[in-house]
């Protein structure tokens, strides 16, 4: 094994892992503010704010991402409306195509997540928020969701990783992430096991930065249990 090879190439490893982190926090983050309402749909006592939630929610968990990727990128461009429409610049953009299935893909897992830690809310909590007088919205805004939010941290942050290993399928739509970087670079220099190594190595890197740095968000959001201890 030569890593001669990867250290002459890990500048573009390192661009492709760059677009990689713009996928992930880029749909992350409109992933979470769809997962939001839609959590709130799905606790609703109306049927018809829960049903178009359990939709979504149950399309986006029960289908593949590559086909969810396919349907976005390539799917859309069927629709000559689509294609007329003012929003025809960014959707025939492989990058904002990514964006929005990741971000459509990981609010259905968000959305499922807050939705039970919704409802994990200790009742005296929700109680003790009406004796104070508050409303309904008034204390989802400073009492369930704030505390929904301490509960599904562990589950969120698992999800941001199996969103950052999915975005590896962003390279199916010509996307040069850090997967597609490094296909390219194996098809140049035929040398697959050293370039992929070198690839899973900076996946892990990512992951290690990322776990850290969430830990410390969530000791520091919760460390109000620390003093119940």
């Amino acid at each position: 094994m030569s890593f001669d090879v990867v250290l002459e190439n890990l500048p573009e490893l390192l661009q492709g892992a760059w677009l990689t982190i713009q996928l992930v926090a880029l749909s992350g983050v409109v992933g979470l503010f769809l997962a939001v309402p839609t959590a709130l749909m799905r606790v609703s006592p109306r049927w018809w704010l829960r049903g178009p939630a359990y939709g979504y929610i149950f399309f986006f968990r029960g289908t593949p991402l590559l086909v969810q990727i396919f349907l976005v990128y390539y799917g859309l461009g069927q629709f000559e409306a689509v294609r007329e429409s003012v929003l025809w610049p960014i959707l025939r953009e492989p990058y904002w195509c990514a964006i929005i299935a990741f971000a459509l893909n990981t609010g259905a897992y968000i959305a499922e997540i807050f939705r039970g830690a919704i409802e994990a809310v200790p009742a005296g909590e929700v109680e003790a928020a009406r004796a104070f007088g508050m409303s309904k919205a008034l204390s989802y805004r400073r009492i369930v969701l704030p505390r929904a939010f301490r509960i599904a941290m562990p589950a969120y942050g698992n999800e941001i990783i199996l969103m950052l290993k999915g975005s590896a399928l962003a390279s199916t739509i010509t996307l040069l992430d850090l997967t597609g970087m490094a296909r390219t670079i194996i098809a140049r220099t035929y040398m697959p096991v050293e370039i992929f190594l070198a690839a899973g190595v900076l996946y892990l890197l990512m992951t290690f930065v990322f776990t850290q740095g969430y830990r410390q968000l969530e000791r520091r959001l919760n460390r109000y249990l620390l003093h119940q201890r």
